[in-house]
């Protein structure tokens, strides 16, 4: 259970830094989800749009939203994890100075030099690009030191919630409540918040490790091209990075739930072993099962790519089950009277469970032959992040707007558009992989634009539903930071 400060609203010292990461990830969000639209239109033929210059907003809106989904999985998770460790706000400061920075450098790079490799930037593109012209080789050095400058903020911010957490309860493996899992203590038992915090912690810093290490290497290859990475490890070592790093996302934003649900129901939500065993399972799953990214990679030892299709079906159950059912077990004869917010984080347990199963269909390596380069595979993760993670960030950010007031406001209508929009939107980009549309193409086929012009007027109403749910928040800024 949160401390007395939950329960009364959190006196957080760094409330001013979350509402600026707040605001500044609802900006980004929507405009992460126009360049998005924007390509949809291009694929549809409604517009015209140079194949060049759709691989530039590719490349921004891929890795714009996954910085974007961090940043605001940051927020959710200090905003929480702050009411029952003491963190320092500077660290905040720090990367979001930062982020920004980093933003900078990689908007120049891509819109002004060019540099368009996708948000993987997969050895050996950066150096190829600039070598035959594509981009100048300076826009691909900016753009990866951008990213090396991003995730050195996010580092920064691990390292201060896993030195808050250590300090609170003396080591990662009390934060994960190993204490009493194995040894039946019930002193200090960690509250859902702080285990979540602490597998966010553990995992994301590896995860950033690894990136760091790769980024830094692709930058001495573009400089120095005699300097030449194993292909296989250069993969590798991105897709643990980004697989990871995008997965923590939502459970650094999962702990809205675990504070938010048990506030309007009046219900605890208690950390029982169950719980406590299925966040350990995914803290070591979700390092390991990044293989089933390279299925199609036959140099892979069949090891690795049989342990990424075994534990890729096993990863989405123990935190899944827990959180989905521990939800559902919260609200059972609640008497809950449904609002935005509550309506928003049912959507998030819907979209976070649901979304999984595309990601397993895939993980299986006789689909994966057929079906990874489709629109199936972004289908998977639009899923995961515009109806899993998204709506519990726009909780959020409405819980505040309203003073952290957990009494019913209305407005579920709203967010039951946003599902209804948001699922038309997904189901496009899946029929359009189960009809073996192709992923990253600028161009369609007449045969495919039935699937893009559906998916871009989804698109529409996704934008719209989602620019009220932020400007909403925009608007209450002021009053947000007088009742801190």
């Amino acid at each position: 259970m949160a401390d007395a400060r939950t329960s009364a609203g959190i006196a957080d010292r760094g409330r001013t830094w979350i509402v600026l990461y707040l605001a500044t990830a609802g900006v980004v969000i929507l405009l992460m989800m126009v360049f998005g639209l924007v390509m949809r239109l291009a694929q549809s033929e409604w517009i015209a749009l140079d194949p060049a210059f759709y691989y530039q907003l590719l490349t921004v809106h891929g890795i714009g939203m996954v910085g974007i989904a961090a940043l605001g999985g940051v927020a959710v998770l200090w905003h929480y994890l702050s009411a029952h460790v003491a963190l320092r706000p500077a660290a905040l400061a720090i990367n979001l100075v930062l982020f920004m920075l980093g933003v900078a450098m990689i908007l120049w790079a891509v819109f002004i030099g060019g540099f368009a490799p996708a948000w993987t930037f997969l050895y050996p593109l950066p150096a190829v690009g600039s070598s035959n012209g594509q981009w100048q080789a300076w826009s691909a050095v900016l753009d990866l030191t951008g990213v090396l400058l991003i995730g050195v903020g996010f580092l920064i911010l691990c390292l201060e919630m896993g030195r808050g957490i250590v300090a609170a309860y003396g080591g990662l493996g009390r934060g994960l409540g190993w204490h009493v899992l194995f040894a039946g203590s019930k002193e200090k038992v960690p509250p859902p918040t702080v285990v979540a915090g602490t597998m966010v912690v553990i995992v994301t810093t590896l995860a950033l490790i690894a990136g760091a290490t790769i980024v830094a290497m692709t930058i001495l290859n573009v400089l120095f091209p005699a300097l030449a990475i194993d292909p296989l490890i250069a993969k590798n070592m991105i897709y643990f990075f980004g697989h990871t790093f995008i997965n923590a996302t939502i459970y650094m934003a999962v702990v809205v739930v675990y504070e938010l649900l048990p506030r309007i129901t009046g219900r605890p939500w208690k950390t029982s072993k169950v719980f406590l065993a299925g966040w350990t399972l995914s803290t070591t799953m979700v390092l390991v099962i990044y293989p089933h990214h390279l299925l199609m990679d036959f140099a892979m030892p069949g090891w690795a790519l049989a342990i990424g299709q075994v534990l890729s079906y096993v990863n989405s159950l123990p935190v899944l089950v827990v959180t989905g059912l521990g939800a559902l077990a919260i609200l059972h004869r609640s008497g809950i009277s449904w609002d935005v917010v509550s309506t928003l984080l049912l959507i998030a347990m819907f979209g976070w469970m649901a979304g999984v199963i595309p990601a397993v269909v895939d993980a299986t390596i006789s689909v994966n032959y057929v079906m990874h380069n489709t629109m199936w595979v972004p289908g998977h993760f639009h899923f995961y992040l515009l109806l899993g993670l998204l709506p519990m960030i726009f909780a959020f950010m409405l819980h505040l707007a309203r003073g952290e007031d957990v009494a019913a406001h209305g407005g579920d209508l709203s967010a039951l558009l946003y599902l209804g929009f948001g699922l038309g939107f997904v189901a496009m980009f899946l029929l359009g992989g189960w009809a073996s549309v192709p992923r990253r193409w600028a161009v369609h086929l007449p045969e495919w634009l039935v699937w893009d012009r559906i998916a871009a007027v989804m698109a529409v109403g996704v934008v719209v539903l989602a620019t009220v749910f932020v400007v909403t928040f925009l608007l209450r800024i002021p009053r947000i930071l007088r009742h801190g």
